[in-house]
């Protein structure tokens, strides 16, 4: 059975998304970063109000996915504080200074996460090589990538989103994201043949859109 991931980058959108058919959010905040750490109140209170899947993004700031020492220090912090909150599962990736997986930080905050489940998220599409990319995340434990294909958007990724589910052979979840639409699904997912599928499903604004959350979810039932 297809899926759709709703990234919500705020409580509106996130309740906005359980209501309108998505699988599972990705909860964070940053919305002009492209995704942050989300606050642990505001955490609490969606926990609170919604009984789908929540994965929370593990990530101090915007920009690269190079962190400090200090950094990574606040997001195993991080980690063990949401943790409380019986989320089910965390959203992070991390890169060393030659923009190719940092397999130690990683193996320890997937260690750190446990029972709970983690996505590599889009810092997949900053690396260098697709394939040794693929085998290394899946060496440190990971469940889920979430990419396009290395490219600036599905689209333009479909060829190696492709190539990306074939190699993986059913080892780790390929969630397909980055200018994902309910205009564009049905051909990525025909294309690809990936099964889980991932968007913000904003279509003007800051927040979530009812209607795309919910042709989204459509488009996966034809």
């Amino acid at each position: 059975m297809p899926k759709i991931e709703i990234a919500c980058f705020n409580p509106v959108s996130a309740i906005i998304a359980f209501e309108n058919g998505a699988d599972r959010i990705e909860f964070c905040d940053g919305l002009n970063q492209g995704g942050t750490t989300p606050n642990f109140e505001t955490t609490k209170q969606i926990r609170g109000k919604i009984n789908i899947p929540i994965f929370v993004m593990i990530r101090p700031r915007g920009g690269d996915f190079t962190y400090s020492d200090e950094e990574f220090l606040q997001m195993k912090s991080d980690v063990i504080q949401l943790k409380s909150l019986q989320v089910d599962g965390f959203v992070f990736g991390i890169l060393d200074e030659n923009n190719e997986v940092n397999i130690l930080q990683n193996k320890e905050l997937v260690d750190l996460a446990k029972p709970y489940p983690c996505t590599f998220h889009r810092a997949f599409d900053r690396a260098v090589d697709l394939e040794n990319t693929l085998e290394k995340v899946i060496d440190c434990g990971f469940k889920t990538i979430l990419t396009s294909g290395q490219k600036p958007n599905v689209s333009e990724g479909k060829e190696n989103l492709k190539k990306l589910i074939e190699l993986s052979n059913k080892r780790i979840e390929i969630l397909v994201g980055g200018g994902l639409r309910s205009t564009n699904i049905e051909e990525i997912r025909a294309f690809t043949k990936a099964e889980y599928f991932h968007s913000s499903a904003i279509t003007d604004g800051d927040f979530a859109n009812a209607d795309e959350v919910a042709a989204l979810k459509y488009c996966l039932l034809k």
